[in-house]
C-alpha cells in the first residue's frame, strides 16, 4: 500500500518484512533515513545477504532478474537494493518489476530507492509494488511545516523547546534538512540531559548559523528553479561583503559543466556524462530538472554571460555586475525568463 511518512516507521515496526519497497522523494535525508530503517529491521530479522544495484541507461535488467532468482550459498535471507535515480526505470526496467511483484521469491526484500519523484513518475510498476510492498513518497518539507519537523525531531531526542526557540532554529537552518539534523544532534549533545524546555537565549547560544549563504546554496536555488530564494541569498551575500568577481568562477564552473551535460544529453548519454562528470547522486535530480527547463542553446548563453558578468566585475565590461549576476539566476531558475539576459 501506499504510506504517509508518518505511518512508515509505525508500519515497518508492526509487521514482518514486505517482499518490496519502494522509498522516493527529492528530500535525500529523509529518503536515506527510511532506506536505513529497512536495512536495520531487515538485519534484526535475520536478512544476512545484501547486494546493491546503481540503475543508468545502460543498467541490464537481467541481472537483477537474475540475482533474485538464484540461490544464495551465504544466507538464507537476502535484501536486495536498487537505486534508481530518476525514478524511471523504462519500458524494460517497469516489466522487471511487475514480474517480481508479481511472483517475489521468499526470503528476499526489493529496496528501490529514487531521489526524484512526481505524480508523472508513477506507473504500472510502481502500482505493484504498493500492491505486494509499500510505497512512501516523501516530498519537500513546506515552510510552513518545518517547525512541526523540527519539534518531532526534537522529542525523538528527547528535548523540549518553546515555540519561539523552535522557530529560531527553523531560521537558522533555512530548510535544510541535513543541516538541521546535524544541529538536534549537536543539541542532544549539549543539552541532553535537563528536563527543561530550550529557550529563544539558548538555543541562540547553541546552535551555528547554518543559514549562513554561500556560492554553493546560491547556485543549488537557482537549479531547483527557486528565483526568489537565489536572489535574496545573493543580497545575503552582498551583504556580507561578498565580491562578484569572487563568486563567478564558481558559478561559472557549475554553468560550463551543466552545458557540457546539455551537449551530452541531445546524444542520449545524460547516465554515462553524469557518471563522467562525478555529478553526486544527491544532486542529479536537481541537475536533470535544470537542463529539461533550458535547450543546450540556453546553456551556451548563460556560459557566454558568465564571461560577460566577471569582465563587468574586474572593471572590463559595462553595466552592474549585481544586477546582470541577479539576472543571469533567475533565467536559470526560470525557464519562461527568456529576455533577462538581452540587457
Amino acid at each position: 500500500m501506499e504510506l504517509r511518512p508518518a505511518q512508515f516507521a509505525r508500519q515497518l515496526a508492526a509487521e514482518a518484512l514486505r517482499p518490496v519497497y519502494l522509498v522516493a522523494g527529492a528530500e535525500p535525508l529523509l529518503v536515506q533515513e527510511a532506506a536505513d530503517a529497512v536495512r536495520a529491521c531487515a538485519r534484526d530479522q535475520g536478512y544476512g545477504e545484501r547486494e546493491v544495484y546503481d540503475v543508468d541507461s545502460d543498467f541490464d535488467w537481467n541481472r537483477l532478474s537474475q540475482g533474485l532468482a538464484s540461490m544464495s550459498l551465504f544466507a538464507s535471507h537476502r535484501l536486495f537494493e536498487l537505486r534508481l535515480p530518476t525514478g524511471r526505470p523504462g519500458k524494460e526496467g517497469g516489466e522487471a518489476l511487475r514480474e517480481y511483484c508479481e511472483n517475489p521469491p521468499p526470503d528476499t526484500v526489493l529496496l528501490v530507492t529514487s531521489q526524484e519523484w512526481s505524480k508523472k513518475h508513477a506507473g504500472k510498476w510502481s502500482e505493484a509494488i504498493a500492491r505486494a510492498g509499500h510505497l512512501v513518497v516523501f516530498w519537500p518539507l513546506k515552510s510552513h511545516e518545518l517547525g512541526d519537523w523540527l519539534l518531532q525531531r526534537l522529542r525523538s531526542r528527547g528535548l523540549v523547546a518553546t515555540p519561539d526557540a523552535v522557530q529560531r532554529l527553523a531560521d537558522r537552518v533555512e530548510g535544510n534538512l541535513l543541516a538541521a539534523a546535524q544541529e538536534v544532534d549537536k543539541l542532544a549533545l549539549l543539552a541532553g540531559g535537563t528536563r527543561e524546555a530550550i529557550d529563544l537565549a539558548q538555543m541562540e547560544a547553541l546552535v551555528a548559523d547554518s543559514s549562513r549563504f554561500d556560492v554553493f546554496t546560491l547556485v543549488d536555488a537557482a537549479l531547483a528553479g527557486e528565483s526568489a530564494r537565489a536572489v535574496r541569498m545573493l543580497a545575503a551575500l552582498r551583504a556580507e561583503g561578498e565580491q562578484v568577481a569572487g563568486l563567478m568562477p564558481m558559478v561559472a564552473r557549475e554553468v560550463l559543466g551543466l552545458c557540457a551535460l546539455a551537449r551530452a544529453s541531445e546524444g542520449g548519454r545524460m547516465a554515462a556524462a553524469m557518471r563522467d562528470a562525478h555529478v553526486w547522486q544527491n544532486k542529479q535530480a536537481a541537475y536533470r530538472r535544470a537542463l529539461e527547463r533550458h535547450p543546450t542553446s540556453r546553456w551556451e548563453q548563460f556560459v557566454a554571460e558568465c564571461g560577460r558578468i566577471d569582465r563587468s566585475a574586474k572593471g572590463r565590461g559595462d553595466g552592474d555586475a549585481w544586477l546582470q549576476f541577479e539576472r543571469l539566476l533567475v533565467a536559470i531558475a526560470d525557464g519562461r525568463a527568456r529576455g533577462l539576459l538581452a540587457s
